[in-house]
């Protein structure tokens, strides 16, 4: 059925990274290595850390994160983010593919094995050398994740000597120091990851993400995938950003500085989307949370008529228009 111009001849089929050809992933890694080639547009008197137009979603991820993160957005506004970075792939670096995902479960008790980690050339890197270090932390310190077998600079792959050109900003594993020139100043370094099977075995089984997918309203839905950090619950959504761990990939601003953020967030937007179809008409109009990260400070309710900011990357978008992936400016469906 036709729907505002997207219909089942034309929608885009977005894929599991491991179920993708070699020759698919390498045209995806390709056009990532594009936009990080690419000079960064925004307005560097402000921003003078950021060189890249891959460095410009993370300044925008990180002025909108304390409004973005355990809101009555989240969902949406990442559904957008990720989607307005797959059209800078295509309509700036001719990609043709659609933004794949990285299913965790798979791989949960094992993610440096994953085709997403395995630091091949059809990967996107390789956990980092080994530093030893007192893990990392989370909920401004109430959950310890252990360090895994990395801690250093990421050791093979496609992304080995990317630039991670600001911050850090919010810091989570031991040994890394914020920046003391501030978020946006330029202190250029290499990319860190400690994969971490602690935080995928213990959060984000396939188990647990049917339990995800199944859970009713998006409350439910919400409560699940969010942190209980008083609970000692990392919660799926973080847990991911666990997985990756290191500096950038945990840092609650600028996480995605390491490439995987956008597979890890297709994921996310993979289950949303699954427990919405089901609940369809009823999931298109379900919101739930206020505006502000877990209502603090107290905030009024999100409603569908809000929009969701994207500064210089792209228009303001309703979450009314956001709410299903084959309307407003979306067609694209998962397998």
């Amino acid at each position: 059925a036709k729907r505002g111009g997207c219909s089942l001849l034309n929608v885009s089929i977005r894929m599991d990274w491991a179920h993708m050809f070699a020759s698919e992933r390498k045209a995806y890694i390709n056009s990532v290595l594009c936009l990080m080639s690419k000079p960064s547009q925004v307005d560097h008197t402000l921003y003078p850390g950021a060189k890249s137009r891959f460095d410009d979603f993370i300044v925008v991820h990180a002025n909108y994160s304390r409004s973005i993160h355990g809101t009555g957005n989240f969902l949406t506004w990442h559904r957008y983010f990720t989607f307005v970075y797959e059209q800078a792939l295509k309509n700036e670096c001719g990609y043709k593919g659609t933004q794949p995902y990285w299913n965790w479960g798979t791989w949960a008790h094992d993610p440096a094995k994953s085709p997403v980690f395995d630091g091949s050339d059809t990967s996107l890197g390789s956990d980092g050398s080994f530093v030893a270090h007192n893990g990392s932390v989370a909920g401004r310190g109430a959950i310890w994740v252990p360090s895994g077998k990395g801690g250093g600079c990421m050791k093979s792959g496609p992304f080995k000597n990317m630039a991670n050109n600001m911050g850090p900003m919010q810091p989570t594993m031991d040994g890394v120091v914020a920046n003391p020139n501030g978020f946006y100043a330029y202190n250029p370094r290499c990319l860190k990851r400690d994969i971490s099977p602690y935080a995928s075995s213990t959060w984000t089984t396939t188990p647990q993400i049917l339990t995800l997918i199944t859970t009713r309203g998006v409350k439910a839905f919400q409560d699940n995938i969010n942190s209980d950090f008083a609970a000692g619950n990392l919660g799926i959504h973080s847990a991911g950003h666990y997985t990756i761990g290191g500096d950038p990939g945990s840092d609650f601003y600028q996480s995605p500085g390491d490439p995987v953020f956008y597979l890890h967030h297709a994921m996310v937007d993979r289950t949303y989307w699954i427990h919405q179809n089901p609940n369809l008409p009823g999931s298109l109009t379900d919101l739930d949370g206020t505006l502000t990260v877990f209502n603090n400070p107290p905030s009024r309710d999100t409603t569908l008529d809000d929009l969701l900011g994207m500064g210089p990357l792209a228009p303001e978008l309703k979450i009314r228009d956001a709410m299903s992936s084959l309307g407003g400016p979306f067609c694209y469906i998962y397998l």
